[in-house]
């Protein structure tokens, strides 16, 4: 398989309640006009990206079933709460609770979803 920007991350997959966000471009200028130096506004408690994935969400504990029937299907299927959050969502999130990683040459950060403060959702993506 060849890697292209469209599917560099399809091989990846996130866990449990945990979200995969891309940084949004920091702006190097304030409202003002004032020019801010390199990695002030990586420096901020809180930050802001869009949803690129997201995991499952919650484990549910399954009902523990006394019975010791042979005949009975004793696969179990783990079952999940889902994420508020969808991909596409633009997540204002904390950075303390979030982990910086680097993949294929970006950064991203992964955050559980305790540390999402609030989404932006532009439903029109998800029609």
């Amino acid at each position: 398989m060849i890697v292209t920007e469209d599917n560099k991350l399809k091989k990846l997959i996130v866990v449990g309640d945990r979200v995969l966000i891309r940084p949004k471009s920091p702006s190097d200028k304030t409202k003002s006009g004032l020019y801010l130096p390199p990695g002030v506004q990586e420096k901020e408690q809180i930050q802001s990206g869009y949803v690129i994935k997201a995991g499952p969400g919650y484990p549910i504990p399954l009902p523990h079933d006394n019975s010791d029937e042979p005949w009975k299907d004793t696969q179990e299927k783990t079952q999940y709460v889902p994420l508020q959050v969808k991909e596409g969502d633009m997540a204002i999130f904390l950075l303390g609770g979030s982990h910086e990683v680097q993949y294929e040459g970006e950064k991203y950060y992964i955050v559980p979803q305790s540390s999402i403060l609030m989404l932006e959702r532009d439903d029109e993506l998800f029609d």
